[in-house]
């Protein structure tokens, strides 16, 4: 079993110093959650950034999962950051056709 930690927007990186050893995943909410289609929060790029150096600096294997906003547009962005796992929920399903949409973005 793996333990996930999801950090919304407004909530510091500084809050996971104290359990960054004991989890496997962060999710970082890239979006205030409650429904899909909001745009991409672009601080969330600074905060991956963040908890990439966090992680490192404890030579720790905690994946950064980014859900909310995430489009094709801004992957490689979100990616270059640090991320591991998107969460691409609206791009996807509103996407003329999904299974591309799903290559595209599995190509960045």
């Amino acid at each position: 079993m793996q333990a996930g930690v999801a950090v919304n927007p407004h909530t510091p990186i500084d809050a996971l110093q104290d359990i960054i050893e004991d989890i496997d995943l962060v999710c970082l909410m890239s979006v205030n959650p409650g429904f899909g289609g909001q745009s991409f929060i672009p601080h969330t790029l600074h905060k991956i950034k963040q908890l990439r150096e966090m992680i490192d600096e404890h030579s720790l294997h905690v994946k950064i999962e980014v859900d909310g906003g995430v489009t094709l547009a801004n992957a490689k962005s979100i990616i270059d950051a640090g991320a591991d796992v998107l969460v691409a929920g609206s791009t996807v399903f509103k996407a003329d056709d999904p299974i591309a949409m799903i290559a595209a973005l599995k190509a960045l």
